[in-house]
């Protein structure tokens, strides 16, 4: 069979158009996955996020762990930080007669410890059920977190390239969901440490009542 010039044409503009649709999808797909796994960083404290994407590398020196000082590091900085995570939903905050935001521990009274202030009523920040369930969920959204570091999965466990680019791509999305079923059922209203407080919240809302209008 003999190949012209026209058909060698055709059949390169062919791959060439197959070839851009793989990049596109591919493309569309990993948006996908870097959006799914940002919503779910959001369900984190602020600051133990960064604390635990800055130490990560050093203490499990990008994931080549040869002594065990290494491992022992990695291991405390994730118990840390998931101890973190796990104690910031029984935070929060409030504004009080001096106009500042004042931060406390929920307990099953009130807020602790907690300033005087006549116009808050703190016994309403009082212990939920929902707090621990939030604190239980924000527990595996780290773990999850955890389990896409490939730095801190190579120190303990090293797995194959596939092996992390099928769990970045099927966990976010599960545990999106599991999270809006989460928050439908116990909606989070506090705003503790590491969150944006209530403060920022009413500022952020205010603003965006006055641009609609």
């Amino acid at each position: 069979m003999k190949l012209t010039f026209r058909k060698v044409k055709a059949i390169a503009s062919n791959f060439q158009a197959s070839h851009s649709v793989v990049v596109v999808i591919f493309n569309n797909n990993q948006r996908q996955t870097l959006s799914g796994l940002g919503n779910l960083i959001r369900l984190l404290p602020t600051g133990t996020v960064f604390l635990y994407e800055f130490l990560s590398p050093v203490l499990s020196n990008n994931g080549h762990c040869t002594t065990t000082i290494y491992k022992y590091l990695t291991a405390i900085l994730v118990a840390v930080c998931g101890f973190s995570c796990f104690f910031s939903s029984f935070t929060d905050s409030y504004v009080g007669d001096d106009k500042k935001t004042h931060y406390g521990v929920a307990t099953s009274t009130g807020l602790w410890p907690s300033a005087d202030s006549k116009n808050v009523d703190l016994s309403a920040y009082k212990l939920r059920i929902g707090d621990f369930v939030h604190a239980f969920f924000a527990l595996i959204v780290f773990g999850v977190l955890v389990l896409l570091d490939q730095k801190t999965v190579s120190c303990f466990y090293p797995v194959s390239d596939s092996t992390e680019k099928t769990l970045l791509k099927v966990l976010p999305p599960i545990v999106g969901a599991i999270s809006s079923v989460v928050f439908m059922l116990y909606p989070n209203n506090r705003h503790g440490i590491g969150y944006p407080s209530s403060t920022d919240t009413s500022q952020t809302s205010k603003s965006t009542s006055s641009s609609s209008t």
